[in-house]
């Protein structure tokens, strides 16, 4: 039989010591002297709690238990060891602090106007195609009689680099608006 103190089963289970303790008061936790009955405790939480941390697939109690002798910080170095992490508490602090610097960066750089979403891009992007489109289809209607009066095929290229080249400038004056 494993028997926790109060904090020790708080931190089992992942909660807080005040939730451990509204458990109590609705007799949740059976005791042995001043200690927790873990295995009773647990079956009380699985049997009337339907969001029990003991019922929940991403808690397991087993995982989670402190071991005689043992901190609840080496029960926690232990439990991401098991679980593939493999940070003690300074590199986890350094790569949450690297995380919430660089999340900063993103910050600052969205309200400065260097970032844009994806969206507001494409939708200028799709605004400037379209407006190109129109233009370069209207070419054909616009230039059909020029081009009708010319002799050779050399001036019919001449003239449509031409065309094509004013078009070309006419949407991009002023950054195409």
């Amino acid at each position: 039989m494993e028997l926790l103190s109060l904090t020790q089963f708080a931190v089992l289970h992942g909660v807080s010591k005040p939730a451990v303790t509204k458990w109590k008061k609705r007799g949740l936790i059976v005791f042995e002297g001043d200690q927790v009955n873990v295995e009773a405790s647990n079956a009380e939480l699985k049997k009337y709690r339907r969001d029990s941390p003991v019922n929940s697939k991403v808690n397991q109690t087993k995982q989670l238990t402190v071991r005689p002798g043992e901190t609840a910080a080496d029960a926690a170095d232990r439990v991401l060891l098991a679980s593939g992490a493999e940070m003690d508490l300074e590199e986890a602090r350094r790569v949450k602090e690297n995380y919430l610097a660089l999340l900063n960066q993103l910050e600052y750089d969205q309200k400065s106007g260097l970032v844009v979403p994806v969206e507001d891009v494409a939708r200028v992007a799709d605004s400037k195609f379209a407006k190109a489109r129109t233009r370069l289809l209207a070419i054909p209607a616009e230039q059909s009689p020029r081009l009708h009066r010319l002799k050779t095929v050399t001036e019919v290229q001449d003239a449509l680099q031409e065309i094509i080249t004013e078009a070309l400038e006419e949407l991009t004056q002023h950054g195409g608006r």
